[in-house]
Protein backbone atom coordinates (compact mmCIF):
# COMPACT_ATOMS: atom_id res chain seq x y z
CA UNK A 1 0.00 0.00 0.00
CA UNK A 2 1.21 3.53 -0.81
CA UNK A 3 3.06 4.89 2.21
CA UNK A 4 1.59 8.33 1.50
CA UNK A 5 -1.98 7.13 2.01
CA UNK A 6 -3.91 8.60 4.91
CA UNK A 7 -4.93 5.85 7.31
CA UNK A 8 -8.47 6.40 8.62
CA UNK A 9 -8.49 6.85 12.37
CA UNK A 10 -11.66 4.80 12.88
CA UNK A 11 -12.83 1.96 10.65
CA UNK A 12 -16.21 0.30 11.23
CA UNK A 13 -17.08 -3.01 9.56
CA UNK A 14 -20.33 -4.89 8.91
CA UNK A 15 -19.23 -8.52 8.75
CA UNK A 16 -21.62 -9.95 6.19
CA UNK A 17 -21.58 -13.19 4.23
CA UNK A 18 -20.68 -15.93 6.72
CA UNK A 19 -23.83 -17.91 5.93
CA UNK A 20 -23.48 -17.52 2.16
CA UNK A 21 -19.81 -18.52 2.36
CA UNK A 22 -20.76 -21.74 4.14
CA UNK A 23 -23.67 -22.47 1.77
CA UNK A 24 -21.42 -22.17 -1.27
CA UNK A 25 -19.25 -24.89 0.23
CA UNK A 26 -22.07 -27.15 1.36
CA UNK A 27 -21.26 -26.46 5.01
CA UNK A 28 -23.54 -25.57 7.96
CA UNK A 29 -23.89 -21.86 8.70
CA UNK A 30 -22.04 -22.36 11.98
CA UNK A 31 -18.89 -23.18 10.01
CA UNK A 32 -19.18 -19.85 8.23
CA UNK A 33 -19.41 -18.04 11.56
CA UNK A 34 -16.42 -19.98 12.89
CA UNK A 35 -14.32 -19.06 9.88
CA UNK A 36 -15.53 -15.48 10.22
CA UNK A 37 -14.23 -15.34 13.79
CA UNK A 38 -10.77 -16.32 12.56
CA UNK A 39 -10.88 -13.46 10.08
CA UNK A 40 -11.84 -11.04 12.86
CA UNK A 41 -8.73 -12.11 14.78
CA UNK A 42 -6.48 -11.50 11.78
CA UNK A 43 -8.17 -8.21 10.93
CA UNK A 44 -7.51 -6.90 14.44
CA UNK A 45 -3.81 -7.62 13.97
CA UNK A 46 -3.77 -6.16 10.45
CA UNK A 47 -5.57 -2.99 11.53
CA UNK A 48 -3.17 -2.48 14.43
CA UNK A 49 -0.14 -2.85 12.15
CA UNK A 50 -1.59 -0.44 9.59
CA UNK A 51 -1.98 2.23 12.26
CA UNK A 52 -5.77 2.28 12.53
CA UNK A 53 -6.64 3.58 16.00
CA UNK A 54 -10.23 2.31 16.32
CA UNK A 55 -11.76 -0.77 14.70
CA UNK A 56 -15.45 -1.46 15.33
CA UNK A 57 -17.14 -4.65 14.15
CA UNK A 58 -20.79 -5.68 14.17
CA UNK A 59 -20.59 -8.92 16.15
CA UNK A 60 -24.22 -9.66 17.03
CA UNK A 61 -27.23 -7.44 16.42
CA UNK A 62 -30.45 -7.09 18.39
CA UNK A 63 -32.19 -8.62 15.33
CA UNK A 64 -29.94 -11.71 15.36
CA UNK A 65 -31.99 -13.19 18.22
CA UNK A 66 -34.72 -13.85 15.63
CA UNK A 67 -32.54 -16.36 13.79
CA UNK A 68 -32.98 -20.12 14.12
CA UNK A 69 -32.44 -21.21 17.75
CA UNK A 70 -29.76 -23.70 16.71
CA UNK A 71 -27.79 -20.99 14.90
CA UNK A 72 -28.08 -18.59 17.85
CA UNK A 73 -26.90 -21.35 20.18
CA UNK A 74 -23.92 -22.02 17.94
CA UNK A 75 -23.07 -18.32 17.93
CA UNK A 76 -23.14 -18.24 21.72
CA UNK A 77 -20.71 -21.18 21.84
CA UNK A 78 -18.42 -19.31 19.47
CA UNK A 79 -18.56 -16.27 21.73
CA UNK A 80 -17.45 -18.38 24.67
CA UNK A 81 -14.54 -19.85 22.73
CA UNK A 82 -13.30 -16.75 20.94
CA UNK A 83 -13.55 -14.40 23.90
CA UNK A 84 -10.71 -16.38 25.49
CA UNK A 85 -8.67 -16.36 22.28
CA UNK A 86 -9.30 -12.66 21.75
CA UNK A 87 -8.02 -11.85 25.21
CA UNK A 88 -4.67 -13.43 24.37
CA UNK A 89 -4.50 -11.69 20.99
CA UNK A 90 -5.34 -8.34 22.59
CA UNK A 91 -2.58 -8.71 25.17
CA UNK A 92 -0.02 -9.76 22.56
CA UNK A 93 -0.84 -6.77 20.34
CA UNK A 94 -1.41 -4.10 23.03
CA UNK A 95 -5.08 -3.88 21.94
CA UNK A 96 -7.76 -2.38 24.16
CA UNK A 97 -11.15 -4.08 23.83
CA UNK A 98 -14.43 -2.23 24.30
CA UNK A 99 -17.96 -3.60 24.02
CA UNK A 100 -21.02 -1.64 22.88
CA UNK A 101 -24.62 -2.75 22.99
CA UNK A 102 -26.85 -4.18 25.72
CA UNK A 103 -25.03 -7.21 27.09
CA UNK A 104 -27.65 -7.89 29.80
CA UNK A 105 -29.52 -10.43 27.63
CA UNK A 106 -26.57 -12.81 27.42
CA UNK A 107 -25.94 -15.71 29.81
CA UNK A 108 -23.96 -14.80 32.92
CA UNK A 109 -20.75 -16.52 31.82
CA UNK A 110 -20.74 -14.58 28.54
CA UNK A 111 -21.34 -11.31 30.39
CA UNK A 112 -18.42 -12.14 32.69
CA UNK A 113 -16.25 -12.90 29.66
CA UNK A 114 -17.15 -9.62 27.98
CA UNK A 115 -16.43 -7.70 31.18
CA UNK A 116 -13.08 -9.46 31.54
CA UNK A 117 -12.11 -8.52 27.98
CA UNK A 118 -12.67 -4.86 28.80
CA UNK A 119 -11.17 -4.90 32.28
CA UNK A 120 -8.01 -6.85 31.45
CA UNK A 121 -7.18 -4.77 28.38
CA UNK A 122 -8.18 -1.36 29.74
CA UNK A 123 -4.58 -0.20 30.20
CA UNK A 124 -3.43 -1.22 26.70
CA UNK A 125 -2.44 1.75 24.57
CA UNK A 126 -2.66 0.45 20.99
CA UNK A 127 -5.65 -0.12 18.76
CA UNK A 128 -9.07 0.11 20.41
CA UNK A 129 -11.11 -2.86 19.19
CA UNK A 130 -14.83 -2.26 19.61
CA UNK A 131 -17.28 -5.16 19.38
CA UNK A 132 -20.98 -4.42 18.93
CA UNK A 133 -22.87 -7.22 20.71
CA UNK A 134 -26.65 -7.34 21.11
CA UNK A 135 -26.37 -3.98 19.43
CA UNK A 136 -28.87 -2.01 17.39
CA UNK A 137 -28.46 1.68 16.65
CA UNK A 138 -32.12 2.51 17.27
CA UNK A 139 -31.94 0.77 20.64
CA UNK A 140 -28.73 2.63 21.43
CA UNK A 141 -30.35 5.98 20.63
CA UNK A 142 -33.44 5.01 22.65
CA UNK A 143 -31.27 4.21 25.66
CA UNK A 144 -29.37 7.49 25.24
CA UNK A 145 -32.62 9.49 25.06
CA UNK A 146 -33.86 7.70 28.20
CA UNK A 147 -30.72 8.69 30.11
CA UNK A 148 -30.98 12.29 28.93
CA UNK A 149 -34.67 12.41 29.91
CA UNK A 150 -33.80 11.14 33.39
CA UNK A 151 -31.22 13.91 33.81
CA UNK A 152 -33.79 16.51 32.72
CA UNK A 153 -36.30 15.10 35.19
CA UNK A 154 -33.71 15.19 37.97
CA UNK A 155 -32.90 18.80 37.16
CA UNK A 156 -29.23 18.19 36.30
CA UNK A 157 -29.77 19.03 32.62
CA UNK A 158 -31.98 21.69 31.05
CA UNK A 159 -33.72 20.89 27.73
CA UNK A 160 -32.16 23.93 26.06
CA UNK A 161 -28.70 22.65 27.03
CA UNK A 162 -29.08 19.49 24.95
CA UNK A 163 -26.66 19.59 22.03
CA UNK A 164 -25.37 17.06 19.51
CA UNK A 165 -22.44 16.51 21.88
CA UNK A 166 -24.88 15.77 24.70
CA UNK A 167 -26.41 13.00 22.61
CA UNK A 168 -23.01 11.65 21.52
CA UNK A 169 -21.86 11.60 25.14
CA UNK A 170 -24.81 9.38 26.09
CA UNK A 171 -24.31 6.83 23.30
CA UNK A 172 -22.42 3.57 23.79
CA UNK A 173 -19.51 5.05 21.82
CA UNK A 174 -19.05 8.04 24.14
CA UNK A 175 -15.47 9.28 24.06
CA UNK A 176 -14.70 7.66 20.71
CA UNK A 177 -14.30 9.45 17.36
CA UNK A 178 -16.95 8.74 14.74
CA UNK A 179 -15.99 6.29 11.98
CA UNK A 180 -14.15 7.73 9.00
CA UNK A 181 -14.71 4.60 6.90
CA UNK A 182 -17.49 2.03 6.97
CA UNK A 183 -16.77 -1.27 5.22
CA UNK A 184 -19.51 -3.75 4.40
CA UNK A 185 -18.65 -7.16 2.98
CA UNK A 186 -21.01 -9.39 1.03
CA UNK A 187 -22.26 -6.72 -1.44
CA UNK A 188 -25.43 -5.65 0.43
CA UNK A 189 -26.16 -1.90 0.26
CA UNK A 190 -27.68 -1.13 3.63
CA UNK A 191 -26.65 0.02 7.12
CA UNK A 192 -28.53 -2.72 9.00
CA UNK A 193 -29.21 -0.52 12.03
CA UNK A 194 -25.48 -0.04 12.65
CA UNK A 195 -24.03 3.13 14.18
CA UNK A 196 -26.71 5.31 12.58
CA UNK A 197 -25.72 8.46 14.50
CA UNK A 198 -21.97 7.88 14.29
CA UNK A 199 -21.86 7.09 10.55
CA UNK A 200 -23.42 10.41 9.54
CA UNK A 201 -20.22 11.50 7.75
CA UNK A 202 -18.45 8.17 7.20
CA UNK A 203 -17.27 7.11 3.76
CA UNK A 204 -18.93 3.84 2.68
CA UNK A 205 -17.08 1.02 0.97
CA UNK A 206 -19.05 -2.07 -0.11
CA UNK A 207 -17.30 -5.15 -1.47
CA UNK A 208 -18.61 -8.38 -2.99
CA UNK A 209 -16.09 -10.32 -0.91
CA UNK A 210 -17.79 -12.47 1.73
CA UNK A 211 -16.47 -11.91 5.25
CA UNK A 212 -14.61 -15.25 5.63
CA UNK A 213 -12.61 -14.33 2.49
CA UNK A 214 -11.72 -10.84 3.74
CA UNK A 215 -8.01 -10.26 4.37
CA UNK A 216 -5.36 -7.55 4.68
CA UNK A 217 -5.29 -6.99 0.92
CA UNK A 218 -9.04 -6.29 0.97
CA UNK A 219 -8.62 -3.93 3.93
CA UNK A 220 -5.92 -2.07 2.05
CA UNK A 221 -8.20 -1.84 -1.01
CA UNK A 222 -10.84 -0.17 1.17
CA UNK A 223 -8.26 2.29 2.53
CA UNK A 224 -7.01 3.02 -1.00
CA UNK A 225 -10.61 3.71 -2.08
CA UNK A 226 -11.06 5.95 0.97
CA UNK A 227 -8.00 7.96 -0.08
CA UNK A 228 -9.63 8.63 -3.43
CA UNK A 229 -12.58 10.40 -1.81
CA UNK A 230 -12.89 14.13 -1.17
CA UNK A 231 -14.02 14.74 2.39
CA UNK A 232 -15.54 18.20 2.92
CA UNK A 233 -15.91 19.64 6.39
CA UNK A 234 -16.84 23.28 6.70
CA UNK A 235 -15.67 24.00 3.16
CA UNK A 236 -12.23 22.55 3.72
CA UNK A 237 -11.30 19.51 1.65
CA UNK A 238 -9.46 16.83 3.62
CA UNK A 239 -8.00 13.85 1.78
Amino acid sequence: MDENFTIPKHVAIILDGNGRWAKLRGLPRSMGHKEGCKVVEQTVEDAARLGIEYLTVYGFSTENWKRDAEEVGALMMLFRYYMKRLLGIAKENNVRVRMIGDRSRFDEDIIEGLNALEDETAMNTGLTFVIAVNYGARDEIRRAVTKIAEEVREGTLAPEEITEKTISDHLDTAGMPDPDLLIRTGSEMRLSNYLLWQNAYAEFYVTDVLWPDFNRAELEKAIENYNGRERRFGGVIKK
